[in-house]
């Protein structure tokens, strides 16, 4: 009889270490960290492009209006087990505050991809996959072609996005670490815009005016660098400052056009959604998948804007 209730014992402690059956849902819910981007945008055009391989299957896609509102992520990750969803495509707007919620789609064999920002080591067993840019590369990249433009010397601001996302420090600390490895530039920030693309506009006029000798200036996100461009512009300094971006909406690429900009680096923000669909298509069958998958980035310039490989990017 004890060997009985060992035996029970074991097999249950094995299904709740290692669940195998996945749910027998068919709609994949796609949850951004807003909606309101053209990045995101992008990435849900990818996701219905990938669905429509799998018929049968629904893509539902869902942000919450700022990326700042991460309990309202979390609410949706939440709605998304609940309505017992066959996969969920997650971007996590906080590396800690998923966590919790990826555990329970876990517990309810909901398989999980991650795109373009990671959870904290304690979510890694809960995901199957995660598809983004390698950020850190990415970071040292944009820092490598600003100073390739200005030099080794003078200021440089970094207009950052929500402090403590996964792409945020990887992104503004490989081009942090790159610029104190290979320069003498004076770092100023980071500063914060919550990816909102007036308040980034503000505090770069600010910055630029309590900074007049500025040489240079990086925007780490959509948002943030199209309010940095928009600064630029309306403060006559074009040209005169050497900006890169990030992302590359139709405003960012008007600004590397006319200079206002020297170059975006451009995620693959279609692939993101479209991988990030078919990853989690393959868990459903049975099928294994890397545990992570870069999905890389393309710097833009206005030497190369109109290339196939720009465009494949561009959105």
């Amino acid at each position: 009889m004890k060997r009985i209730m060992f035996g029970a014992l074991v097999a249950a402690m094995m299904t709740a270490a290692a669940p195998q059956a996945f749910a027998d849902g068919k709609e994949i819910a796609v949850i951004v960290k807003t909606a309101n981007a053209n990045f995101w945008q992008n990435v849900r055009k990818g996701a219905e492009a990938a669905i429509k391989e799998h018929p049968g299957y629904t893509v539902n896609f869902q942000g919450p209006a700022a990326e700042s509102n991460v309990a309202d992520e979390v609410n949706m990750v939440e709605n998304a087990i609940n309505r017992k969803v066959a996969g969920i495509v997650l971007a996590p707007s906080d590396p800690d505050a998923l966590v919790p919620v990826a555990k329970k789609a876990w517990e309810n064999s909901i398989p999980l991809i991650l795109i373009d920002s990671a959870m904290s080591p304690a979510g890694d067993k809960y995901y199957q996959s995660f598809l983004s840019t390698n950020n850190d590369k990415a970071g040292r990249q944009c820092a490598e072609e600003l100073i390739k433009r200005m030099g080794t010397t003078g200021k440089v601001a970094i207009m950052s996005y929500v402090p403590g996302v996964g792409s945020e420090i990887g992104r503004v600390g490989g081009f942090t670490s790159y610029i104190k490895e290979h320069s003498k530039i004076e770092i100023v920030g980071p500063f914060y815009s919550q990816s909102q693309m007036a308040t980034a506009l503000n505090q770069t006029i600010d910055i630029m005016a309590a900074n007049p000798d500025l040489k240079g200036i990086f925007g780490a996100n959509e948002p943030t660098a199209e309010g940095m461009g928009r600064a630029i512009a309306q403060s006559g300094k074009a040209g005169a400052v050497t900006a890169i971006g990030f992302d590359g909406n139709q405003g960012l690429q008007d600004f590397v056009r006319n200079g206002t900009l020297k170059g975006i680096a451009v995620q693959g923000s279609f692939q993101m959604g479209q991988m990030g669909v078919q990853t989690v298509m393959q868990v459903i069958a049975g099928k294994s998948v890397p545990k992570t998958i870069d999905t890389g980035v393309v710097f833009v310039t206005k030497d190369n804007i109109d290339t196939a490989e720009a465009k494949n990017v561009l959105y």
